[in-house]
């Protein structure tokens, strides 16, 4: 039978090798896009999951609405109360209630790599008449490392230097720019009403985010003390030993306490949404071309099935079944579908290698030398295999189908008109 198959194939080369091409390049074209979206992907989370807490543990937000004090002010006895102007504005507070027991609660959790509390301020930093508005993050520094790769980014002087206290801050390389500031020197922190604090920049750090380099780290206790809020944080930041945890656990953490708890894939559900998006684009974008492939190979299959009716006669004379036909012209269409598939994964792996060695520039789409990013997965080779065959087979269905139903003196009658 496949060796019909092929010989059928064979006699209309320039067919075959069109629909063959077809199959080909929309595998590699799959395989190609795939790669380059599913790479940009690949980076994106990792740099999440890296550069951020898996799990951020946050003061509660609430908010008054229209009808939030009717209660307090009026009681059940007034059903129907208007404020002019309605009541607006947060109720909550802006710091963890009782932070002591989620250190205990964490701490206790194997699944948990470690933690950080956190006191994220609003200030200033001035340096002679060189001031800027900034985000002054105090945590405690030996345990940040660990649940962030912060200390990674360090260009200058080292990020465990805030440990000691005393007044020391960890600055971005953006927020350097704007103060003019250099490594060990002294710049003035305050908030936008309070008494400035003299503190020593210690280390220097880049991420290449402008939003993360224009910000500046500090020891706890010493932030504590420019906000003017001793003991207290307003985040604990933790690191988890397996990071696909983190939705389950945070669903769970919400019914501990009164306290916001989001994992980071909720924080960046945006970003997920613009993954979805891709996804679509890909398959729609690959399916068109194998659209275009599988009418080739239905129009190959089915000026075959025209061109052999005499074949088809003396194969049915033979003794072979309607069964037996339908498998015949299907077979080649599956031929062209293993092939045009076999060899576009080939050439889509080695083109992968190929624009992994082309220089991008940096950004999200480049790798740390400079490179694109290419994934491997192999998610991506299965699903290019399954649509080439899949088209390949659909398209092979009608003809073969038609073959089946051909019997010898149908043809013959065909013939003698």
């Amino acid at each position: 039978m496949i060796f019909l198959a092929l010989r059928y194939l064979v006699a209309r080369r320039r067919q075959t090798l069109l629909t063959l091409l077809g199959i080909f390049f929309g595998t590699v074209a799959f395989i190609s896009i795939s790669g380059i979206m599913l790479g940009f992907r690949e980076y994106i989370v990792g740099q999440l999951v890296s550069n951020s807490a898996h799990v951020h543990i946050r003061a509660r937000e609430e908010f008054l609405l229209d009808h939030t004090l009717d209660q307090a002010f009026f009681g059940q006895q007034f059903m129907h109360v208007f404020w002019d102007p309605a009541p607006s504005g947060r109720k909550d507070s802006a710091m963890v209630a009782n932070p002591q027991s989620w250190y205990r609660r964490l701490a206790a959790d194997f699944r948990v790599a470690a933690y950080t509390p956190q006191l994220t301020a609003s200030v200033i930093f001035s340096n002679g008449k060189a001031t800027a508005p900034a985000v002054l993050i105090g945590c405690d520094p030996l345990q940040q490392r660990q649940v962030t790769t912060i200390g990674d980014y360090v260009i200058e002087g080292s990020f465990a230097n805030l440990a000691a206290g005393g007044n020391r801050l960890a600055v971005g390389d953006d927020l350097k720019k704007k103060l003019g500031v250099r490594l060990f020197q002294n710049v003035l922190v305050s908030l936008a009403n309070g008494q400035p604090a003299p503190f020593k920049v210690v280390a220097i750090f880049k991420t290449g985010v402008q939003v993360a380099d224009s910000q500046a780290y500090g020891a706890l206790g010493d932030v504590q003390r420019v906000n003017r809020t001793p003991n207290q944080v307003n985040e604990i930041a933790v690191k988890l030993h397996d990071y696909t945890q983190a939705l389950g656990l945070a669903k769970a953490w919400s019914a501990l306490g009164s306290e916001t708890v989001e994992s980071w894939d909720q924080i960046n559900a945006n970003i997920f949404n613009i993954f979805k998006i891709q996804d679509a684009i890909r398959f729609l974008s690959v399916g068109a071309v194998m659209v275009v492939a599988g009418f080739g190979i239905y129009n190959v299959l089915t000026m075959t099935v025209m061109q052999k009716r005499k074949d088809v006669a003396i194969l049915r004379s033979m003794g072979y079944s309607a069964k037996d036909i339908v498998l015949l012209f299907f077979v080649q269409g599956l031929i062209l579908g293993l092939s045009g598939a076999t060899l576009g994964l080939l050439f889509g792996y080695a083109l992968g290698l190929y624009l992994e060695t082309i220089p991008f520039s940096g950004g999200p789409l480049g790798s740390g030398t400079g490179h694109m990013l290419i994934s491997r997965n192999a998610d991506i080779y299965i699903q290019a295999a399954f649509l080439a065959i899949a088209s390949a087979s659909i398209a092979s269905i009608l003809p073969a189908l038609s073959a089946g139903r051909l019997t010898p003196i149908e043809i013959i009658r065909a013939g003698a008109e």
